[in-house]
């Protein structure tokens, strides 16, 4: 499965979580490394780009693909665990509570978790 990335270009390469960690994210708590995905080149840019002045990307972002090899198992987070509101902004507490989980659990690599900014479509973490 390939998924996508769009960061900064001194960061788009740097699958360490780090920069997720410094502020917290809807999935993760300060403190907590994640790596944010999207399964679409189309996703990725709109997650940025409704966090951005105008919506208009940057010159200096780049857009990486990484590839999530077949034997990899991915965690789907069931619909029925979202907290209420969960795609609202700001977003509750209760995202960041079940991506902490998941890092926390150290079973699986990776977590499918509903955009909240295109209904039916995924972000992998």
């Amino acid at each position: 499965m390939i998924v996508y990335r769009l960061a900064k270009s001194t960061y788009s390469t740097d699958l360490s979580g780090k920069g997720a960690a410094k502020t917290g994210g809807r999935w993760n708590s300060k403190g907590v490394a994640v790596v944010y995905t999207s399964e679409s080149r189309a996703l990725c840019t709109t997650e940025i780009a409704v966090h951005i002045p105008l919506g208009i990307l940057p010159e200096d972002f780049q857009l990486v693909s990484i590839e999530i090899p077949a034997s990899i198992k991915v965690y789907s987070l069931p619909a029925s665990k979202l907290p209420e509101n969960w795609n609202s902004i700001p977003h509750p507490g209760g995202t960041q509570e079940l991506g902490d989980w998941f890092v926390r659990q150290n079973k699986q690599v990776v977590m499918k978790v509903p955009s909240a900014v295109v209904q039916g479509e995924f972000n992998y973490l």
